[in-house]
């Protein structure tokens, strides 16, 4: 709507300017053309009316002696009297005031005007903003004989003309720019109450999650585009649910199937030792063998060491399975996670803690062991190097508790960062890579976050964000 008024107001200004310039070009050579047959008129009177000299070429500069210069100035024209072969015989104008007119008419004009259809040559010329019209026309006697050439020029200026055209314009254009401003508040009020459904409709596509419930769209009142949109909507979050559904129940049988794998492999390990030790004792046991005490206590200590290996395993993976109740109690953090470093007695790592004291709502119990989870992984990270530091640090901002812990260590592989929170990933040669994934599980209990950034071969940084409730 705003670009036609705009394109609408080029045009019509176009359009004017262009009609304006014709109707005073088309007016001003009527204009001329009506006076240039009164003063032929005129002239016609001042020939006949002497009936004592003969009107022919060489009377004519006696006949106008004087009267060419009143004729000049009753019609405000300047004119000009030639003989046919273009030589000057009388003129209105004096040439000390206009040296710019020719005592004679050039041979090429004199022909242009002989071969004119209509016995007569017209001309517009504009200098300085003044149009001059001259026109060149013969002088006939009463028989219709050429007897000379009479020259017409009226200098018209248009300067009037422009400033009513220059007024003009400024009125349209002032109408056009109210205009404009009325349709740029009735563009904004439509626009806004057509999109508002629309709006509706990307608020709720934005909030739109695979994982959460949600919410269809309903419009009491919209179009029927509107409508079809909306319709599509809805059907594709019942869709959506459907397949959250069954991409939840494929997620659960895929991770059943890998915790099962995973727990036979690790189950696997120490049964096979313990399988080759029953064997073993099976073939070399001997009743009256003297030594047959030792060798018995030998391969109980073997059997009760495996089966303590398989009860480790069973335990974490309960653990992992577990989530961690949320028992909240009013604690110190600062002094928590001191208590938890206690266990540790390498002079590499060292506490900052930002303030004294901070007391937040949570398990001290599960504090302790994600505190000890991360520096233990630092520990093995930093096997090797030659002047290993881990640093611990715990800082409140915008209003959150952080905890900190940092290393200078081998770091880690750009390519497996994003697998280290996975179940049973792990870069060390022992364990299960059940620690890191069971500290997220307990720590996004709580509402908190934990992430990371490292860079391969000179360390890691792991954070930790817990809220800061009392509450």
């Amino acid at each position: 709507m705003i670009l036609l008024i705009f394109l609408a107001t080029i045009l019509i200004i176009g359009v004017t300017i262009y009609q304006y310039n014709k109707q005073t070009i088309d007016y001003n050579v009527s204009r001329f053309g009506r006076k240039e047959e009164t003063l032929k008129k005129e002239l016609d009177i001042q020939l006949y009316q002497r009936s004592n000299i003969a009107v022919t070429t060489e009377n004519l500069k006696t006949i106008f002696q004087n009267a060419i210069y009143e004729i000049a100035y009753v019609h405000n024209l300047e004119i000009t009297m030639y003989d046919l072969g273009g030589a000057m015989l009388r003129t209105s104008v004096p040439f000390g005031l206009k040296d710019s007119i020719p005592p004679n008419l050039s041979i090429s004009k004199v022909s242009q005007l002989k071969s004119s259809k209509e016995d007569r040559v017209f001309e517009v010329e504009e200098n300085n903003k003044i149009k001059i019209e001259t026109s060149y026309t013969y002088i006939l006697d009463s028989i219709s004989n050429r007897i000379g050439i009479l020259k017409l020029e009226f200098n018209q200026d248009n300067t009037i003309q422009e400033s009513e055209l220059k007024v003009f314009l400024t009125r349209l254009i002032l109408v056009y720019l109210f205009m404009l401003l009325i349709a740029i508040m009735l563009a904004y009020f439509l626009s806004s109450y057509i999109t508002r459904s629309i709006k509706n409709i990307t608020d709720k596509m934005k909030r739109t999650r695979l994982n959460e419930r949600n919410e269809k769209i309903v419009l009491s009142s919209a179009s029927a585009e509107i409508g079809i949109l909306v319709e599509g909507y809805n059907n594709m979050i019942d869709e959506l649910e459907e397949s959250a559904v069954k991409l939840a129940t494929s997620e659960r049988e895929q991770a059943w199937r890998e915790m099962a794998k995973q727990v036979a492999h690790e189950i696997k390990n120490p049964l096979t030792p313990m399988r080759l030790s029953v064997q073993s004792f099976e073939r070399r046991f001997d009743i009256n063998d003297p030594n047959i005490k030792v060798k018995l206590k030998e391969y109980s200590n073997t059997l009760i060491q495996q089966i303590d290996v398989m009860s480790s395993i069973a335990e974490a993976f309960s653990d992992f399975a577990k989530m961690p109740k949320q028992r909240k109690e009013k604690i110190e953090i600062i002094e928590v996670v001191k208590m938890a470093l206690d266990i540790f007695s390498e002079d590499y790592v060292e506490y900052l803690p930002e303030k004294e004291e901070v007391f937040a709502n949570l398990d001290k119990t599960q504090l302790i062991r994600i505190v000890t989870n991360l520096v233990k992984n630092a520990k093995q990270a930093v096997e090797g190097v030659r002047n290993p530091k881990i640093v611990v640090k715990v800082f409140i901002k915008n209003k959150k508790i952080f905890i900190e812990v940092s290393d200078n260590g081998k770091g880690i592989e750009l390519e497996v960062e994003h697998l280290i929170f996975e179940p049973k990933f792990t870069t060390k040669t022992s364990g299960m890579g059940l620690g890191l994934p069971m500290i997220k599980n307990i720590i996004e209990a709580y509402e908190g976050s934990i992430n990371f950034t490292s860079v391969a071969g000179e360390g890691t940084v792991f954070t930790v964000t817990l809220p800061n409730k009392l509450n």
